[in-house]
């Protein structure tokens, strides 16, 4: 079903097994999912600090996810690996255009900018679903959804400080904005397949087609080894501990990359796009709230005020029947 009349209607995809949608449940999928990734941009950004480029990070991350999915899957239910001819164009475009390049460009970002900032540049993406879906689909958006994008990013700016005076670094302005459109395509192309495929499989395949980018980009035969071994410090409030490289890695395939996008993948076939978007604006607020518990950077009165508006912006959204 496309994501424009997931729009207009509250109940669009019903899983393969026919099963009727539960949107409490989406809601909590997107909202664990935004959590686990908030808590993810201080884990990579901690092993961004060993040397090892974005783009390898990216590599990392999309392999190692495959990987694991592929294992998973070929234990139990190996005719989900299987790709039929007609296929294969979508998984191209969603593993190379979408799940590839939205990390890649997000890894580029917080290695420019402040993590909220460009976070708060990547969450113009549902703004970019509702545009596509009343502009180029010609479907009906709700008036609630639009104040709820507008209430949202307000918030958003709010928990950043958006005017604190931050220098901008144009290149990672411009890779939030690729973050951005990758987010979006990676969330339309999933709502459009979920309803014959089930998550696992979805993902993992398009983890495939990502891991093959990279290995095409940067072959595996001059990847750093050594770095996976040595020790880093976690930084801040943890900066007294140090763990080896290859464990944050080992976090961040798990819990920052097979979990969260596997729980969004399965929220669409309980909630819309466009609603899996708003929820997911959670992950900037996460992120303050983890950066100020980890890393001890303030949060102040102002920015609970962002996150109570972003909450508020959720229910909004909600209630848009």
């Amino acid at each position: 079903m496309l994501a424009s009349r997931a729009v207009a209607e509250p109940l669009i995809v019903p899983s393969a097994e026919g099963r009727e949608p539960r949107p409490v449940l989406g809601y909590v999928m997107v909202m664990t999912a935004a959590t686990l990734w908030a808590v993810n941009g201080t884990v990579s950004k901690v092993i961004l600090t060993t040397g090892l480029s974005s783009l390898r990070l990216a590599q990392i991350r999309s392999t190692g996810a495959f990987v694991l999915l592929a294992l998973a899957l070929a234990v139990t239910r190996p005719e989900a690996l299987r790709i039929r001819r007609g296929e294969l164009p979508y998984f191209i475009l969603f593993g190379a255009g979408g799940l590839a390049l939205v990390q890649w460009f997000y890894f580029l970002a917080i290695h420019r900018l402040p993590i909220g900032i460009a976070l708060l540049i990547q969450y113009i993406a549902p703004v970019l679903v509702a545009l596509w879906a009343r502009y180029v689909l010609h479907e009906p958006v709700r008036r609630r959804i639009w104040l709820a994008l507008l209430l949202a990013l307000t918030g958003l700016a709010l928990v950043v400080e958006i005017w604190s005076g931050v220098s901008l670094n144009a290149a990672g302005v411009a890779a939030s904005l690729g973050a951005a459109g990758s987010y979006a395509l990676y969330i339309l192309l999933a709502e459009r397949r979920i309803g014959e495929r089930d998550p696992i499989s979805l993902v993992c395949l398009g983890f495939l087609f990502a891991s093959i980018l990279w290995a095409v980009i940067r072959p595996w035969w001059g990847f750093p080894g050594h770095l996976v071994g040595e020790d880093v410090s976690l930084h801040g409030h943890l900066s007294s501990l140090h763990l080896p490289v290859w464990s944050l890695m080992a976090w961040m395939i798990l819990l920052g990359t097979i979990a969260p996008f596997g729980l969004l993948v399965a929220a669409l076939r309980h909630i819309t796009a466009t609603r899996a978007g708003i929820v997911a604006m959670l992950e900037p607020v996460a992120g303050a709230l983890v950066a100020w518990a980890w890393l001890g950077e303030s949060l102040g009165g102002v920015q609970l005020i962002g996150a109570a508006i972003v909450l508020g912006a959720i229910f909004l959204a909600q209630s848009a029947r």
